[in-house]
């Protein structure tokens, strides 16, 4: 079993893992990626996330496809925020059951690594400065955009 969600509602951790419970699994590993107040010097104040929904819904399932194929679990599943999200908020959570520990942790780890490079969502972070940016859009800045194309909109070419 399998699920990737994008939500641009506050996340239940608690909830999500109930959705992995299976009897023939003992191990079960989770990553909360949250909202933290600084980045490469800057103090942030908030983010916005953005997505190519459709897209980063199919290559999101696909990720979790190929981490129950290589690594043995019996389930994943990611469910990663949109819009604005502020210091402590649940940007991104992954978890994965499966019957032991290690494939569990392997398997986690190549969740939240592949949804990091190959998925489009971007992230503003809003700065204390006044100053925001679009982080890691190199696609963005290539093509003289100041910001990332919006929900459902089709990526720069």
């Amino acid at each position: 079993m399998k699920f990737f969600e994008i939500s641009g509602e506050a996340l239940s951790p608690e909830q999500l893992r109930l959705r992995l419970e299976d009897p023939s699994c003992g191990g079960y590993v989770a990553f909360e990626g949250w909202v933290r107040n600084n980045a490469d010097g800057h103090n942030v104040n908030r983010l916005e996330y953005e997505a190519y929904e459709s897209l980063a819904i199919a290559e999101g399932n696909r990720v979790l496809e190929e981490a129950i194929e290589r690594f043995g679990v019996t389930r994943a599943a990611c469910v990663h925020r949109k819009g604005a999200l502020e210091i402590g908020d649940l940007a991104v959570w992954v978890g994965v059951s499966s019957p032991h520990r290690d494939e569990a942790f392997k398997a986690c780890r190549y969740v939240i690594d592949e949804i990091k490079t190959r998925l489009p969502i971007w992230k503003k972070e809003h700065y204390a400065s006044g100053d925001s940016g679009w982080v890691n859009c190199e696609r963005c800045a290539a093509h003289g955009h100041d910001h990332a194309p919006g929900a459902d909109a089709e990526p720069p070419a």
